[in-house]
């Protein structure tokens, strides 16, 4: 099981962006590009609750971040955060019992993967035709 509420996706994200200061050319945009697609999923949650998605995905980023930068054990904690639509706020979705099966979030992400390097490898396929001169 892994925490609910977006934590995942924000907590992969932030990793995501990361990595991508390792590359510095279409690769890193590539990467960028793919976490910033992950954060749609608690977006959505908070739209679909009718409730500001860029309050609370910040106040999830500052908690997923917070606990990928810190020794802090309290802060390290934070890593199961997600979001909290009752509250309008985040808290720990393990202790709230706010979990997914891991199964199912690994298909997920296998599954958007593929389809981001299936669009890709067609990206770089299509090429456009060499404008043709005036005919005689």
């Amino acid at each position: 099981m892994v925490p609910g509420g977006g934590a995942v996706e924000v907590a992969l994200a932030l990793h995501l962006e990361s990595f991508a200061t390792n590359y510095d050319s279409y690769e890193q945009m590539a990467i960028w590009e793919f976490a910033e697609a992950l954060q749609t999923i608690p977006k959505t949650l908070s739209s679909n609750a009718a409730l500001d998605g860029i309050d609370l995905l910040a106040k999830l980023r500052v908690h997923h971040n917070a606990s990928q930068t810190s020794k802090d054990e309290k802060k390290m904690a934070y890593k199961w955060y997600g979001l909290d639509l009752m509250n309008n706020g985040v808290r720990n979705s393990i202790e709230a019992g706010v979990v997914e099966p891991m199964v199912s979030k690994l298909k997920s992400l296998k599954f958007a993967t593929e389809a981001a390097i299936t669009i890709l490898r067609i990206d770089d396929l299509v090429k456009i035709a060499p404008e043709q001169g005036p005919e005689m």
